[in-house]
């Protein structure tokens, strides 16, 4: 449990100069080396693996079983991943967290997560350039390319973030029923883009290692005093 309560077990101060140079050197320079291994996948999957072609199956596969009640359904978890709403979620809870904890290194982190997988998202999807999935778009298509999900993406780095946040809450009860919403949004989006044909398996696939990663990175940006929260 060390991980989750680090920011409990030390909740040193830093100044902004120190918070700024953790960013730099423990969250934005190795999602670097996780851009590159989403590129890597990306450019194996269009290259010499060509394309999955199995994975059409799965998206036909979804398409067959759509009901007018699923597809009303998916469209508000497909929405909970749109980049407004991420935003708009994300700014309320830094507030929010800002207010109950008193502790702004800590309020910071689902922003960080969310903009660092955000960077990570758009400049892979501009280098892959995937097509969409060949069956009916039942969301409009944005203009990034079908690999990764940045709807997955968001909103796994989001979430995962807050759930590590809610083992601070003291009510065991209200902890775990947040924590269990805060795992099971990103699983929703996830469905839901597959169901309403914006995205290959793969591309959900790897929006969630994205997501993860930021994720962790974000959570742990931050050096602590004990080498053991380090």
């Amino acid at each position: 449990m060390a991980f989750l309560t680090r920011y409990v077990d030390d909740d040193t101060r830093p100044t902004i100069g120190e918070a700024l140079r953790d960013i730099v050197v423990r969250a934005l320079l190795p999602a670097i080396v996780l851009w590159l291994v989403i590129v890597g996948i990306g450019k194996l999957i269009e290259g010499p693996l060509g394309g999955l072609q199995g994975e059409s199956a799965v998206n036909r596969a979804l398409q067959a079983g759509r009901t007018p009640t699923l597809d009303a359904i998916t469209m508000v978890w497909s929405r909970i991943g749109n980049t407004e709403i991420i935003i708009g979620t994300c700014v309320v809870m830094v507030f929010l967290i800002w207010w109950l904890t008193k502790q702004w290194w800590v309020a910071i982190i689902p922003a960080i997560a969310i903009s660092i997988q955000a960077t990570v998202f758009v400049i892979a999807t501009a280098v892959t350039g995937r097509d969409r999935p060949d069956v009916e778009h039942l969301d409009p298509a944005p203009p990034t390319s079908s690999y990764p999900s940045g709807h997955v993406g968001a909103a796994t780095a989001l979430y995962l973030v807050l759930a590590a946040m809610c083992q601070r809450i003291s009510n065991p009860a209200l902890r775990w029923i947040l924590t269990v919403i805060c795992l099971l949004i990103p699983l929703l989006v996830a469905y839901a883009r597959l169901y309403r044909g914006m995205h290959h398996l793969t591309d959900v696939l790897v929006g969630f290692l994205n997501g993860i990663v930021c994720a962790v990175l974000a959570w742990r940006y931050l050096r602590r005093r004990s080498a053991r929260y380090y």
